[in-house]
């Protein structure tokens, strides 16, 4: 006599069934490497996400084609924060216990970055961040690390130049975002260093369309330069403004500018802005004896092929990251997040976009000041000054 399939039996085979694969399943995730990212794709900040991640994709799909990392493909789990500073927590959060990934790579801005260092934190798992201010890491956070060189860096070089240049008084204008206001921190602080007295201090906000009305006071300072420290839209309209009220002082950016886009955006105005940056704005202008040249000329061919779109140094932080993580995990044998973590901190020679990185547990960005170009705007491109 047959018996009738019913709610109990059923129940009981998808039991059955669910013990049978389990296994299975807890397999295939772990044949999967998860690489989390949060970055400004939309919005203000869009100039540094928008390459950030089209970077991440077009290196784990390159890696993935060529076998992975330790025998598994890489999965890359990316939200979008517009720049927003709560989002980028959330994010984080969602990463972490839901998505389950094993290393982080992201915060386009020092704002979001910042913001989510007490979950990384707590949670115990490496985070490689792709912003610019020096509190990301000073003081020394376990399980935080970064790319790009520090506003300390940037303004340090500024004003090494200024001193080659005999400028002695300057007017400071900063945007008042976490990246402004760092730079502007470290600005003030190190002024005295170089003998640099900063005879005008300002600021502007995210979306502030004008700033005459602050730069109005460079006049009758004394100043003998001006130095912006900002990303995004502001930086260019300083520059538009400084020409329109027809100051001719000299006109220093910090690297938040780092980018093509920020020379479309000021036009004719940004001639004779200078700026610290990567040597990959400069990568064919560089002797093929240069380390880095190899690296850059291959990061900036395969971004200009694949996306037809100028590479920037932001793009570049994300490689650097992406293969700092990569190599750390193929040393440890493993993305186990402790050892990955161990293996990032004796990074060692590694040449990227940035510079040559060398980590230990004093020092999670591994850059000196050396790392850095200096760069003229000339016709409408970068030229190196030295």
């Amino acid at each position: 006599m047959n018996l009738p399939f019913n709610s109990v039996a059923t129940a009981a085979l998808f039991s059955t069934l669910a013990l049978t694969f389990a296994p299975v399943e807890a397999l295939l995730a772990k044949d999967t490497i998860k690489i989390g990212s949060f970055l400004a794709v939309t919005g203000g900040a869009s100039f540094l996400g928008d390459p950030e991640l089209k970077t991440l994709q077009l290196y784990v799909e390159r890696i993935n084609a060529a076998g992975g990392v330790n025998d598994k493909q890489l999965e890359l789990i990316h939200y979008d924060t517009a720049g927003n500073p709560k989002k980028a927590v959330n994010f984080v959060k969602r990463l972490i216990k839901k998505d389950g990934v094993d290393i982080i790579i992201g915060g386009s801005t020092s704002g979001t970055s910042m913001a989510v260092i007490p979950t990384v934190e707590e949670e115990q798992i490496p985070f490689i961040s792709l912003a610019g201010s020096v509190k990301i890491i000073d003081p020394v956070k376990k399980w935080v690390f970064k790319m790009p060189h520090t506003d300390r860096m940037a303004a340090a070089r500024i004003y090494a130049d200024m001193n080659k240049r005999g400028i002695k008084k300057i007017a400071l204008i900063s945007g008042n975002g976490g990246f402004g206001s760092s730079g502007r921190e470290q600005s003030l602080q190190l002024a005295p260093e170089y003998g640099i007295d900063v005879v005008v201090d300002e600021s502007y906000g995210a979306k502030d369309t004008d700033m005459t009305a602050q730069l109005s006071k460079v006049r009758g300072s004394g100043a003998e330069a001006i130095l912006n420290f900002g990303f995004g839209t502001g930086p260019a309209i300083v520059t538009k403004n400084v020409r329109q009220l027809g100051i001719t002082l000299p006109l220093y950016q910090s690297h938040g500018v780092a980018s093509k886009k920020y020379i479309e955006l000021a036009g004719e105005a940004a001639e004779g802005v200078r700026l610290p940056a990567a040597a990959l704005l400069v990568a064919s202008q560089l002797p093929d004896s240069d380390p880095q040249k190899e690296v850059l000329v291959e990061y900036t061919t395969s971004y200009e092929s694949k996306y037809e779109s100028a590479v920037s140094t932001f793009g570049g932080h994300a490689y650097d990251g992406l293969m700092i993580a990569i190599e750390a995990m193929e040393r440890a044998g493993s993305s186990d997040k402790a050892k990955v973590r161990d293996e990032i901190e004796k990074t060692d020679g590694f040449i990227g976009t940035a510079g040559v990185f060398k980590m230990d547990a004093n020092d999670h960005l591994g850059l000196t000041i050396d790392a850095f170009k200096m760069l003229e705007i000339k016709g409408g491109d970068w030229s190196i000054i030295e």
